[in-house]
């Protein structure tokens, strides 16, 4: 029996989080397909060793595998395709790029047969950079600016999701003007609570997002502002009305929601249909996927997700006597997410004792938690704090038979709340000058990053066949100094 199957669970460690029985093994649905320990005992993505990345490119470092998210965007593509193909002849599946996105990533997507979705007018400047086709792109946004609208127009955007009545009229005015039409969809918020954090959940009523389906919404009284918005686009000269869309917010494991929001729209189509005559051939049902970030999580494979998204889409669509509008979706974190692990350098280590949680034990007994501070923290991985999200970690540059120990791994920055991972057993002789790998850090890390304390950000670095290459450089002192006008 190993010293870590003799190692009871610290009474401060949360219920979820176990004490391995081997801290070496890794938990296969946290990594992309490419990493593996070698014979050294090294952590190593497509056969290239961290020691190897951290000597090229050093720390912290955003380590992504080529093959694995060319491997999980063909997955969403190829499953999403099969079971709709009797529905709508397949699905178009656009990339969401607010969680990773650079001009090689944007090719990968191209390249792999799906489309990209943005939500910004830089966005969009990463896409024309790329040089996709404008009809392969979508543009989101609650408060798009006149620019925004007129850039999609001139890259000629296969669509504009509008979220507001007020919206809409801007951007048929645009489009007007021009002697041109928008092609748009009407964002909708379908009353459906999303299991998952409050500022990531987008569908129900009290949110930012949206045009609201519930009745009595606007001075038209007895209409909703999304049916409003339906007849008002439908009218509108400079408005070529695609469809609707819906998002429930994200980092989803159960399929309830999606089931629950795809019927709500499907029907709400139905009805503009017999009422207004007003045929839309598209429905979009939007992202929102959850992936592993520690060993309790269980995605679901991108083929069970389609097979029951498929099945209510069709039973509804036969039961309305409608004919099925063309579906696409929005993956992305479900994507990138487990492709990329952030590489850090240990620093400093010390040991507290906590007082036992209330009920745990009688009198005054405390428990060590050790904290292992690294090489970068909150500017390169905000999630922990703006969301409570966990993540797991793994000594990366060697094995180790050390018993484990409950540690907490913390950043570098003049923050109490800097944490990267809240809770998480590592081997007891971790030291300064240790790798630490973190994965489940390619969705929304790079993305917020910031330069908080003047720290510079991450570059990422691809990996594919045992060779690496950077895609997004890491900043320098003098990049952050640039933009210093002094005096």
């Amino acid at each position: 029996m190993t010293a870590q199957a003799n190692t009871a669970a610290s009474p401060l460690a949360p219920e979820w989080l176990s004490v391995p029985d081997d801290l070496n093994v890794l938990h296969e649905p946290l990594w992309a397909g490419g990493v593996q320990r070698n014979d050294q005992g090294e952590l190593a993505v497509a056969g290239l060793p961290v020691s190897a990345l951290k000597e090229q490119f050093g720390t912290p470092l955003f380590v992504l595998d080529e093959a694995d998210f060319r491997s999980r965007a063909r997955s969403f593509k190829d499953a999403f395709d099969a079971a709709f193909a009797d529905i709508c002849g397949g699905v178009d599946v656009y990339y969401a790029g607010k969680s990773f996105l650079c001009t090689a990533v944007v090719k990968w997507v191209e390249e792999e047969g799906l489309r990209l979705d943005t939500a910004s007018g830089g966005e969009l400047a990463v896409a024309a950079r790329a040089g996709i086709a404008g009809d392969r792109v979508a543009l989101h946004g609650n408060n798009k600016s006149d620019a925004e609208i007129t850039r999609a127009l001139d890259m000629g955007l296969g669509r504009i999701v509008v979220d507001s009545l007020a919206e809409l009229v801007r951007v048929g005015a645009i489009a007007q003007a021009r002697g041109e039409q928008a092609k748009v969809m009407l964002r909708l918020t379908p009353g459906v609570h999303a299991h998952t954090h409050e500022f990531i959940a987008t569908a129900h009523e009290d949110q930012k997002f949206g045009l609201s389906m519930a009745a009595d919404t606007t001075e038209l009284a007895g209409l909703s502002a999304a049916e409003e918005a339906v007849a008002a686009a439908a009218a509108h000269p400079g408005i070529d009305l695609l469809g609707l869309h819906c998002h429930i917010g994200s980092q989803i494991f159960e399929p309830d929601g999606f089931a629950v929001a795809a019927e709500k729209l499907l029907r709400f189509l139905a009805a503009m249909q017999e009422k207004y005559g007003i045929v839309m051939p598209e429905l979009d049902l939007g992202g929102g996927y959850g992936i592993a970030y520690t060993a309790v999580d269980t995605p679901r494979p991108p083929a069970e997700i389609a097979a029951a998204m498929a099945a209510v889409v069709r039973s509804t669509c036969t039961e309305l006597g409608i004919t099925a509008p063309r579906i696409s979706i929005e993956p992305g974190r479900a994507i990138v997410g487990s492709t990329t692990f952030t590489l850090y350098e240990v620093g400093t280590l010390k040991t507290v004792r906590v007082d036992a949680p209330a009920g745990t034990d009688a009198g005054n007994v405390t428990y060590p938690r050790r904290y292992v501070s690294v090489d970068g923290g909150m500017s390169d991985n905000a999630r922990p704090v703006l969301y409570d999200a966990d993540y797991s970690a793994v000594l990366a540059g060697r094995t180790s038979a050390a018993a484990p120990e409950l540690s907490r791994v913390v950043g570098k920055h003049c923050e109490s709340g800097d944490i990267v991972v809240r809770d998480v057993y590592l081997p007891g002789d971790v030291a300064a000058g240790d790798l630490l790998a973190v994965p489940g850090t390619g969705a929304y890390c790079w993305a917020l990053s910031s330069n908080y304390n003047y720290l510079a950000r991450p570059g990422v670095v691809a990996v594919r066949d045992g060779s690496a290459r950077l895609i997004v450089r890491g900043e320098t002192e003098e990049d952050l100094l640039n933009r210093d006008m002094g005096a």
